[in-house]
């Protein structure tokens, strides 16, 4: 943590692709959280929490839609500072591979979260 300054000034220096990967994961994620926090609906008793291909929509408490905001702070921020620590161990390629993974799972957890709202 101490080198983290230095850290993200390298990869500013030498890897301007890896920060915007950095920067976009960020912004998904922080659309992922307005989005999850927003929906939450404590009124209603029950929402759609789940969907399986044999039943359908599954029923369930409003707390059970919390893993949205939760998932969002998570791949934001967390996987920002775990692609540093790639970056130091293993290199700009593996931290690049990293961040387009998770960028993909912000996706499909927005559109999750769309579907289950009715949205899309």
């Amino acid at each position: 943590m101490k080198n983290l300054g230095t850290d993200f000034k390298t990869i500013y220096q030498h890897e301007r692709f890896m920060l915007i990967l950095m920067i976009l994961n960020f912004l998904i994620s922080t659309a992922l959280l307005v989005i999850g926090v927003l929906n939450l609906n404590p009124s209603s008793a029950v929402v759609r929490t789940g969907y399986g291909d044999i039943g359908g929509y599954r029923s369930g408490s409003w707390t059970d839609m919390i893993a949205f905001p939760i998932l969002a702070i998570i791949f934001g921020i967390f996987h920002n500072f775990i692609a540093v620590n790639i970056f130091k161990k293993r290199g700009a390629g593996m931290a690049k591979f990293f961040l387009l993974t998770t960028t993909m799972l912000i996706v499909g957890a927005i559109i999750t979260l769309l579907r289950l709202l009715g949205t899309i």
